[in-house]
This record gives C-alpha cells, structure tokens and sequence, in this order.
C-alpha cells in the first residue's frame, strides 16, 4: 500500500462493474460536500486531509477516449503559494533558510497529461530507468536540484513510521482527532483557506490575492509556539503534498516526527526523497491511473533532454530553477492522439538529438543550491523517503557525465530492498528505518560510489543493451533483434541524382499521393521530381545543422 492509496480510484471502481459495463466513468452533476478525517488505524496511508471542499464529480460515460481523465494536477499549487505569500516575514526567512525557498516561489506548471503517461509506459520497475530505443535514461540527482531548487544533500529523508499518527498530529499541529472515523478540522483551515474554490467571474490574480489575505489574516504576526505551530502545519502541506505528492486530496503524515525540531528541518535532502517517491511511483502497476509525486520534475526534465518532442514553450527565459523557463505547449488533439504520437517521436528519435549534458551552459553561479549538491552528483546511490528504499543507478547513464557508456551489470529484482512488499513497508507494525535498512543508509552518508568508466566507444553496450530489452523496446514493431545486433545493412548507392526515382515514385504512388487533390496525375513525374529535389535539399540541410550543433556539443564538452 502506497502513501494516498486510500480511496477507491477510477480503476478500482471498474474493476467492480459488470464486464459489459467496463468504461471510463466519472460522475455527473452530484456535488458532494466531502470531509476527509484523519483515521488513526490507518498507519502509513494516516492522512490529514483538506476538508469542507465541495468535490464535484461527473457521472457521464466517457466513450470517445480511455486516456481522457488520467493524470489530473493535484498539487494544490495554488493554495501553498497563496499561504506562503501570507506567512509574515520571520517564516518566511525561515524556510528560505531551510532551503525551501526556490521550490516555493516556483509558478504553477500546467501538467502535460500526455507526456507523463507516455514517459511512464516506459519506465522500467527493475533498473528505475525509461528505456528507449537510445539506452537507459535517467532523472538525477542534478536534475532534480537545477528543476526545484530543493536540496539533494544531508541527511537521509528516513526515521520511524508509526500505525497511528494521532498523537503528533495533536501534539505539533494541534489539530483534534477523536474517534476511530471522527472529523478533523482540516490543515487549510487552520492556516486561514477555508474556501480555496475559485468563484465565477474572479480572475486567477483576485482569486490568489484572496487565499493570500485569508492566510495572513489567521497566522500568527510574531515568533513563538503559535508560530512554530503554523509553520509546522504549513511545512506538513509542502511535503506532504507536493514534493511527496499523493493521488488525491490526502495530505501524507509520514514527515511529522521530523518536524519536532524545526531547526533540524533544513539538514534533510528532500530533494532526494523527492526522487525517491517518483521512482516509486512510476514503478507502479499500468493499470494505475495517475503518478503520485511531483510529476512536474518529468515534464521539465524531458523538455531539457528530449526537446525534439516540441512539448515547451519558453515562459522566462534565464529564470532559476529551471522549472521557471517553461510553460507546457497546450495541444488541441484528443489525449489519446497525444500519447500514440509521443511515442511515434521517441522510437525517431535521432540519438544524435538526445542531450545528455544540457546544463553545461547554465549559469551555476545564480544557482547556489547546485553548488551545495554537487558531491552527491554523478554517483550510484541509495535514495530513501522513510519507508521507500530505491536505488539510483547512474552508472546506466554515464553520458550524462560526458562519459562513454560502459558495459554494466543490469539491475534486478533479487534483493527485497528494490520493490519492498507490503510487509516490509511497515504499515501493520512501528519501524524504525534507520536500523531496518542500515546498510542503505550507510551507503548514503559515504555518498554512494562515484560512476567512472574508461570505455572509449559506446558500441559494446548498445549490444548488450539491445539483446538484454530488445523484446521491449521494439515491442509492436517488426524490426527482428538480430537486425539490430548486425547494425541493419549499410545503404550505398552510386546515384548522382535524384530524378529517376522521383519519376518511379510518381507512377507507382500518384494515385495515393494525388488523391483528393485537384493537381493532375503527373506521368512523367516532373511536378514530383521538382518537389522532391526541394525537400532532398532542405532535408540536407537540416542534416547538417544537426551535425553543427552535434559537433559543437563536442566541443562545449572537451
């Protein structure tokens, strides 16, 4: 059971339908005033919950696309930054000491539905990497301190987990739960937005400057126990929602022992938790319809490594982090549509077109968090987020250090710290994770083994990668294996000009090509000839500016 796992999802709720009656659903025109409650027997999925919201769902049969309601935006963006602007001065400091500060004034990133599912077909449960046609590719530790600001260094984001969280969330938030199933006045209204529906007619500026004056009015103006209360129920929204985001309105409660000591708080890698929980979450069944974290790390992350997919759109152009630069490239085609076609480009993809190393221009010295990560960048490391033990295997993605790719053992499933069960995830029973799982954590604090291969060619591996995932990788498609391994068969040709196979094309295809168009059937091929000379010479040249900045790339990197 993950963390948020605590409502009946959209694939559970089919799964009890009739077999005849197995569509996408949602509800309709049903307003339901929900309160969520904290339930104490709930142990890892202990939840507090952002209660007195008005919930509509849609009732209506969705027949037209499968794909048409996975993967909402959850985050609650909006209403973190809303009370983040409302925090007095003091707090705020406070957390930009804690380095929370970059990630908070982050603008809310339209999530690109398509592409987050598309990435996470791809992904592998075994090695925590997407396969491509290329090789492994793998979000990193760098990758996640230029996109978010948070950090990836310090101490392990790890401790104990309880079955009940009932007593901290009394003791430090002071919230009241009674009752196995009782009410819970919700962490949002605590903090002063209760209300956080946008009404009709109100912009998104008045909309914000409202939740902003609601929190102001409600939190505490000077420095003592109400504060720290405050901060601690502020800090419990931050971490429990987005950066180890849940599907759903849930607020995970795993972090509270760690927020006892609030000067302690900054000495975590959260960063690195994050990473942790995505990869976690990617791992899970396909039938799953959502990605639990903060899924807007992938989107970012593949706009700076795939940018032949066209999904980005520049919002500021130098802004830090990362995730700032961009805006998602609102496509008009059904999700469905978009998904097939993202995969069509990654299967084209040139490798030649993938960018390893994208930051190698990036300013470091306007991003002094990078600076602060640095010793735990470019290494094979275990990565914790309380209960969740996964392995960052960059030693599969090596030319993101401007290396060639070696030959390396692939990761499987064997030891139990890779996908944990149920039973070692310590929901029925206290854990104290720091002993559970003490070999990892000692990996952590040496920082892991640093990636350094003296391979000079790449080639070795592209063969073993290729008889390792060939099945999967060119799973539905009709190239065999073996083709691969033998490199195909090498096109030469003695031709000095294109003329005689355009007029061939022309009469074998016309009559496709031509078709519903009022230009005649060209016999002689002329028309098709002229045309194809013109797009032969601006193919060329789009070959060669690739090999332009392919070589300048070199270049950047020696």
């Amino acid at each position: 059971m993950r963390q948020g796992d605590c409502r009946l999802t959209r694939g559970k709720a089919i799964a009890l339908l009739s077999p005849f009656r197995r569509r996408w659903v949602g509800c309709r025109d049903q307003e339901i005033n929900a309160t969520r409650v904290l339930s104490p027997s709930e142990g890892d999925r202990c939840l507090v919950a952002l209660s007195e919201q008005r919930v509509v769902c849609w009732l209506s049969l969705l027949t037209s696309d499968p794909f048409e309601s996975e993967l909402r935006s959850r985050l609650g963006w909006a209403v973190v930054r809303a009370i983040y602007d409302g925090l007095p001065d003091f707090q705020r400091r406070l957390l930009e000491g804690m380095g929370f500060g970059p990630f908070l004034r982050l603008e809310e990133l339209t999530p690109d539905v398509a592409l987050i599912q598309a990435l996470k077909e791809r992904w592998d449960p075994e090695c925590h990497a997407f396969l491509f046609l290329w090789l492994h590719m793998i979000p990193t530790l760098e990758d996640v301190v230029r996109i978010t600001g948070l950090r990836v260094g310090g101490q392990a984001v790890i401790g104990t987990t309880y079955t009940n969280y009932q007593e901290p969330v009394e003791r430090l938030l002071g919230l009241e739960v009674r009752g196995e199933r009782s009410s819970l006045i919700a962490l949002q209204v605590s903090l002063g937005v209760a209300s956080v529906r946008q009404q009709t007619g109100e912009s998104q500026a008045d909309y914000m400057a409202r939740l902003t004056e609601d929190a102001r009015a409600v939190l505490a103006e000077e420095e003592g126990d109400v504060a720290d209360r405050d901060l601690r129920r502020f800090l419990t929204i931050v971490i429990g929602k987005l950066i180890l985001g849940t599907r759903g309105d849930p607020v995970g409660c795993r972090c509270l022992p760690l927020l006892e000591d609030l000067s302690s708080v900054g000495n975590y890698a959260w960063g690195a938790a994050l990473l942790a929980h995505l990869f976690d979450s990617l791992g899970t069944s396909s039938r799953e319809t959502g990605v639990a974290g903060f899924f807007p790390l992938l989107q970012v992350w593949a706009y700076y490594h795939l940018p032949s997919l066209g999904r980005r759109v520049v919002r500021r152009r130098g802004a830090v982090p990362l995730l700032q630069r961009w805006r998602f490239f609102r496509d008009e085609r059904s999700l469905r549509r978009q998904v097939t076609l993202i995969h069509v480009i990654l299967d084209t993809i040139p490798f030649g077109h993938v960018r390893w190393t994208p930051y190698v221009e990036e300013d470091d010295a306007t991003q002094p968090w990078v600076e602060r990560g640095r010793p735990y960048f470019g290494r094979d490391i275990w990565l914790h987020c309380f209960n969740m033990v996964v392995s960052l295997h960059h030693r599969l993605v090596a030319r993101t250090l401007g290396l060639h790719q070696a030959v390396v053992e692939f990761p499987t499933r064997q030891r139990p710290w890779e996908r944990p069960g149920r039973s070692f995830r310590g929901i029925q029973q206290v854990t104290d994770w720091t002993v559970r799982v003490r070999e990892q954590l000692d990996d952590w604090e040496r920082r892991g083994k640093e990636v350094v291969f003296e391979a000079t060619s790449d080639e070795d591996y592209f063969r073993t990668y290729a008889r390792r995932y060939g099945a999967q990788v060119y799973k539905g498609t009709r190239r065999p294996l073996d083709d691969w391994e033998r490199r195909g068969k090498e096109v030469v040709s003695e031709a000095t000009s294109d003329e005689d196979y355009f007029r061939t094309y022309a009469r074998r295809y016309g009559a496709q090509v031509y078709k519903g168009t009022r230009r005649p059937l060209d016999p002689e091929g002329r028309i098709s000839s002229l045309e194809g000379v013109l797009h032969s010479t601006i193919q060329q040249r789009d070959d060669l500016q690739a090999v332009v900045d392919q070589l300048a790339e070199l270049d950047r990197a020696q």
